[in-house]
């Protein structure tokens, strides 16, 4: 299979006129990211980078990072996300970890790169997008301005494309995928969903250039993180247009506003963080998803009765759980239809995807018996420069490699899997393990709640007890919610306390922020439970 530097290559400005990327209202042509990224690729390798050189991106959504990376891939160079939330001590951590030999940066974090900038003696470029640049960085407007003669590159597949992930503990890590295994993963190039790849590059370029419905993505979580880059890599594999807010947090009527003027066919969020906010607008000013073929979702549970109201407004829509997480991809998938439109969320798979014991024995379907998910197949090499964490995620199993990024579930009869959770928020109760996410689950049906997060505190009577805080859109009683959750739950997985919150607390990509919401409940008063 090919690289993403490969294809990007060999369509260069051959799609013309057509959008490659749409950031607000602002759109630049298929013709000029060829000449944006051929420009960026060789202002890198003159700079002294050259191919398996690390280019780090510490952006937010915007043009730029879209093209920082197409314009690594050409030149054969590793892209690797930063997260921008993170303070300088841990952005010097990544950048070093990484060795990262180019920085990409927005002008906001030049005082965070002027304060550590002098501890990377790795980095040869400095690279500021927007605003006046210091005398220590070049200017990405100027550079992507520059000479745009195509760069010469022997692609290979195992060309590198890394994706650091924070994980639930410890300093972010590293994961080493290579470009034609993840290019595989996505789709290999087919035209669409469920449909065979193309037999060779060629004939993937003839099918994007002969297309005239190519896939536009309208991305709303931050491209720093796994779920809002690979489909945005991928829509520009297919020749595609990614459409991003120009705003510094996901706004839902915005987006609204996005999918009616640009008619994506794609929509990508990541669970209720984004799709509630989206339903709760549709409810209250009407119209739907004008255009919208597919949301998809990955990365964090999405509730069922939230897809049902969506697909109420754009029943031409499907709804797709992917399940999956930065150690791999293609875990199962879940789809919801407007013909069936409250199904339980149940992820169907292949043989690739099993549930093991303790013990790394694959567990019977319809058993019952908890386990945790296991991969193999088309997987990462493991973790940069981190042997030991590799192989504790990275395991052999009857002769086969397998990842395990410690999810929980159990098998149906029917051989679909049900997600609990990650191990490392389990809370134990009494004796009882209790996964945070079907407690979660539970809450979130109740009408007035939009969204919740669970977790466990320290309790001299149970070990830990559970509690939630939530983030209501009406009146609720501690009282009712917790009977909510026993009427759907065995009733020691109930919370033992409810704390309302102005706003539950996760990242810009929508995923928990545990730590956050304990001291959510700890500043309520609820340091331990009666």
């Amino acid at each position: 299979m090919w690289t993403f530097g490969q294809v990007y290559a060999a369509l260069g400005d051959r799609l013309g006129d057509a959008p490659a990327l749409i950031h607000g209202e602002e759109v630049l042509s298929w013709r000029d990211f060829d000449r944006m990224t051929n420009a960026l690729a060789r202002a890198f390798l003159t700079a002294g980078a050259g191919p398996d050189s690390k280019v780090a991106h510490l952006m937010r959504n915007s043009p730029a990072y879209l093209l920082t990376t197409a314009a690594a891939v050409k030149a054969r160079m590793v892209h690797v996300n930063v997260n921008y939330r993170y303070a300088p001590a841990e952005l010097h951590y990544i950048l070093d970890n990484s060795d990262a030999h180019v920085v990409v940066f927005d002008a906001e974090f030049a005082p965070a790169m002027e304060e550590i900038r002098h501890r990377l003696p790795l980095v040869r470029q400095w690279v500021q997008v927007g605003g006046t640049p210091p005398a220590w960085a070049a200017s990405f407007e100027a550079l992507a301005s520059g000479p745009a003669d195509p760069v010469v590159a022997d692609h290979q597949p195992g060309d590198l494309f890394f994706i650091y992930t924070g994980g639930t503990t410890g300093m972010p890590k590293g994961v080493m995928w290579e470009q034609a295994t993840l290019f595989t993963l996505l789709g290999g190039g087919a035209p669409a969903l469920f449909t065979p790849p193309p037999p060779s590059l060629e004939a993937h370029i003839e099918a994007v250039l002969s297309n005239p419905e190519r896939r536009r993505a309208l991305v709303l979580p931050p491209l720093m993180h796994g779920t809002g880059l690979l489909m945005g890599v991928y829509a520009l594999a297919l020749g595609g247009t990614v459409i991003t807010q120009a705003r510094r947090s996901f706004d839902p009527v915005d987006a609204l506003r996005l999918v009616a003027t640009w008619r994506p066919d794609f929509v990508v969020i990541v669970g209720d963080a984004f799709a509630r906010p989206l339903l709760r607008v549709l409810e209250a000013e009407g119209g739907g998803l004008p255009g919208v073929r597919v949301m998809i979702s990955s990365g964090t549970m999405w509730s069922p009765e939230v897809k049902a109201g969506l697909l109420a407004r754009a029943p031409q829509m499907i709804c797709i759980d992917s399940y999956g997480s930065s150690e791999g991809l293609g875990y199962g998938v879940a789809i919801s239809s407007a013909d069936r439109p409250n199904t339980p969320t149940r992820f169907q798979h292949d043989e690739n995807t099993i549930v093991v014991d303790e013990e790394l024995r694959p567990i019977a379907p319809g058993s019952g018996r908890i386990g945790r998910i296991a991969r193999s197949g088309l997987l990462p090499l493991g973790y940069w420069k981190d042997p030991e964490k590799s192989a504790k995620t990275f395991v052999t199993i009857d002769g086969r490699r397998y990842t395990i990024p410690g999810d929980f579930a159990t098998l149906e009869a029917d051989g679909s899997i049900v997600l609990l959770g990650r191990g490392s928020q389990c809370i134990n109760t009494g004796g009882e393990k209790v996964f945070p996410e079907e407690v979660e689950e539970a809450l979130k049906t109740h009408p007035a709640v939009e969204d919740a997060l669970v977790f466990g505190v320290p309790d001299e009577r149970w070990g830990q007890a559970v509690t939630a805080v939530v983030e209501t859109c009406a009146p609720v009683t501690e009282v009712e919610l917790i009977a909510h959750v026993k009427a759907h739950h065995a009733h020691y997985k109930a919370p033992k306390r409810v704390v309302v919150v102005g706003r539950v607390p996760r990242a810009p990509n929508g995923k928990p922020d545990y730590e956050a919401a304990r001291a959510l409940a700890a500043a309520a008063g609820v340091a331990s439970a009666a």
